[in-house]
């Protein structure tokens, strides 16, 4: 059967748009869930001016800092039947978001989300619905959560991730005022982040999709091109200008909606649920588990393990990322290595050998052990995956970095 994608909405540009997209939905109440950390801010501001001018009282709730199934009910019972729910925060408020939108609607979802099962994946069905009432506003990049269809939330010891198109917000809001405070090194993050969203599934999966891969080459591409403007501007101690910033989103979005990856393998990455789990047992930001296991990934495919996923792919999409950054190194592992120093994202070192057999414990429970998430990866093929890549000064991470000639930069520069 051919795979059918549904084109999500596209985000509006600028907050003035707001008031008139509520005059058409005619919402019941409108709830707006802020993050504390821009709860105050002018982007917040501007939303509730937006609601008040559309002859609406707006009820502002702060919250957002965890997203565990308590939280999801509260928010979920405190909000408007037919009601529409803004959310204006990072990945973590947007998911708390759609979640509560979800279970307001459709109280019947507590059944897939409250389900025993050790897998760190939840389904849910297509008759829950095909979007949440949710206007989604983000204070991050990176995640394109706002374009999403899968969530994160915490339960019995465990994140989960829920996927479903009834978490697909309704509509977004890429506002330049929203990340204007986002520090430089996040926002490298979040160009890292949708790096390895978008070619993960491309690398992971032999399968051979012409227009498919050459939309991930392209896309990928793009985002090269953004982190290393990004780092440009760091090396400088300039800011990072707002038409960058919505390109950067503009760009993540793309990744997230998922046309790039029609008929792949669904169970083709394996680096998300290694990193996903490292992550959470070191305490750490999601992109510093990832920057130390990428690498480590693509050596070891690199050097015959076509578990963790396609050598000729991957040396095929270094090929054409080189093409726009020559500075790389050919070898695809060492040059991602180096991409990671340049744009200045640090990543995990140094876990203890009892901390990562907490992180492998907990990647087997979830991912693997006869689930497909992780194939026929094994305990201690984890465990020397991980000791490889938290291993101090790893890929020479305190080396310099190869970096765009001066006349490349001019040309990255003249583009932002």
């Amino acid at each position: 059967m051919k795979a059918t994608f549904r084109t999500p909405p596209a985000p509006m540009r600028d907050v003035a748009h707001v008031a008139d997209l509520l005059r058409r939905d005619q919402p019941a109440a409108v709830t707006l869930l802020a993050d504390p950390a821009v709860a105050d801010q002018d982007i917040t501001r501007s939303l509730l001016a937006q609601v008040e001018s559309a002859g609406l009282p707006p009820r502002l709730v702060r919250g957002g800092g965890r997203v565990d199934l308590p939280s999801v009910e509260r928010l979920a019972g405190s909000l408007t039947p037919d009601g529409l729910l803004i959310g204006v925060g990072g990945g973590t408020t947007l998911d708390l978001a759609k979640l509560a939108a979800l279970v307001a609607a459709r109280p019947e979802a507590l059944r897939w989300l409250t389900a025993p099962q050790r897998s760190g994946m939840v389904a849910l069905p297509p008759r829950l619905g095909e979007s949440a009432r949710v206007l989604a506003v983000p204070t991050t990049l990176g995640t394109g959560s706002e374009l999403g269809t899968v969530a994160c939330y915490e339960h019995a010891g465990s994140k989960r991730l829920v996927t479903g198109p009834c978490l697909r917000p309704e509509a977004a809001v890429w506002a330049p005022e929203a990340t204007a405070t986002l520090p430089a090194g996040l926002i490298a993050e979040g160009v890292l982040e949708a790096l390895f969203r978008t070619v993960s599934p491309y690398a992971g999966d032999s399968t051979e999709l012409p227009e498919q891969d050459a939309a991930v080459e392209e896309l990928a591409g793009r985002l090269v091109d953004a982190g290393y403007e990004v780092a440009e501007h760091r090396a400088a101690g300039r800011a990072v200008g707002p038409a960058l910033r919505l390109r950067i989103a503009e760009l993540s979005g793309e990744s997230q909606i998922g046309h790039i990856n029609l008929g792949r393998d669904p169970y083709a990455v394996k680096g998300w649920p290694i990193a996903n789990e490292l992550s959470t047992t070191l305490g750490l930001p999601k992109m510093r588990a990832v920057a130390a296991v990428w690498p480590v990934l693509w050596r070891r495919v690199g050097a015959g393990d076509d578990r963790l996923g396609d050598a000729g792919r991957i040396d095929r999409l270094w090929t054409v990322l080189r093409q726009r950054a020559p500075w790389l190194d050919a070898d695809p592992a060492t040059g991602l290595a180096g991409l990671i120093r340049a744009w200045r994202v640090e990543p995990a070192t140094g876990a203890t050998p009892e901390r990562i057999d907490t992180a492998v414990t907990r990647t087997m429970r979830a991912w693997g052990a006869g689930l497909p998430m992780l194939g026929g990866l094994t305990a201690s093929d984890l465990r020397s995956l991980l000791t490889e890549a938290l291993r101090p000064g790893q890929d020479g991470a305190t080396a310099a970095a190869p970096g765009p000639t001066d006349q490349r930069v001019a040309e990255l520069h003249s583009v932002t």
